[in-house]
């Protein structure tokens, strides 16, 4: 591995003794432009090199002086490339260096016209705020223009899940009106669609769980609304639990409250956001003495 290190630091050298070269008088009238190609060539050996030895800084910085020079000479997609493979090794060592290349590559990939592509590096950036930088304000704008890009190209269903996550987070970050809007729309389109049908209980449950976190009343129209627009949710479990939890709220029944939750779960295991709505929801019962 040290060998392979060796060998792309001297490839870094080269590339570089390259580039000076080129810059010169005489340089210039020989076949500036090919030592410039060799260059690039030599700092993508290098880049593989370092890779090969974990070095994942050097084999990043590599990567950007190819897409820089590749940029320079008008090769726009082979630049956007190298700041993708430079933002893959970034994300091991410094994510938001990668954040940076993913960057610069939507810019030239947006610029070509190439929306999907460019819809792909948002969310991979999203991903990033998700994970790595955790930051989930940026992860959403990111999933927002993503879905947009997405949308724009005909991907719909690219775009819904870019959606989804959007409206995940904006529920966890309390901005309940932006979740609700994104889980009834995706809920009315999933409608149209015989093969989504059975997909549109989750949102509306998910719906009307963020209702639920501002107001009852609201809760409950918004369950009319849902069953009036698909007659099948008024069957089904998600749709009898938050008949049930609106009951106990109004009753201001703690223990039946969270016997129905249990319940519920016991069949359906309930994920780390329905528990964080559910247990917001719960706390209403101590800080609201009277609901009704």
């Amino acid at each position: 591995m040290a060998d392979n290190e060796q060998k792309a630091m001297q490839l870094m050298a080269e590339a570089e003794k390259k580039l000076n070269s080129s810059k010169s008088f005489l340089g210039s009238l020989f076949g500036g432009s090919s030592k410039v190609e060799e260059a690039v060539d030599c700092y993508l050996r290098a880049a593989n090199l370092f890779k090969m030895s974990k070095k994942w800084p050097q084999a990043g910085q590599a990567f950007c002086l190819a897409a820089q020079l590749h940029l320079k000479a008008g090769v726009r997609h082979d630049a956007a490339t190298n700041f993708v493979d430079a933002s893959n090794c970034y994300k091991k060592c410094d994510p938001n260096e990668a954040v940076s290349c993913l960057l610069k590559a939507i810019e030239i990939y947006t610029d070509m016209g190439r929306f999907t592509v460019a819809a792909k590096q948002h969310q991979n950036i999203a991903e990033l705020y998700e994970t790595e930088c955790v930051d989930l304000a940026r992860a959403m704008q990111h999933y927002e223009q993503a879905a947009d890009y997405f949308r724009g190209e005909e991907s719909t269903s690219s775009a819904n899940k870019c959606m989804l996550k959007l409206a995940q987070y904006a529920a966890q970050l309390e901005h309940y009106d932006k979740a609700i809007q994104i889980y009834e729309q995706i809920a009315k389109s999933s409608l149209d669609n015989s093969l989504l049908k059975y997909s549109a209980k989750e949102y509306m449950f998910r719906a009307a769980l963020c209702h639920l976190c501002v107001d009852i009343l609201n809760a409950q129209h918004a369950l009319e609304k849902y069953c009036g627009l698909y007659p099948a949710f008024t069957d089904t479990r998600e749709c009898k639990l938050i008949k049930e939890l609106i009951e106990h709220l109004e009753d201001q029944n703690v223990d039946a409250y969270t016997e129905a939750v249990k319940t519920y779960d016991s069949i359906s295991r309930l994920d780390q956001w329905y528990t964080t709505m559910l247990v917001r929801i719960k706390k209403q019962i101590n800080d609201n003495p009277d609901l009704r």
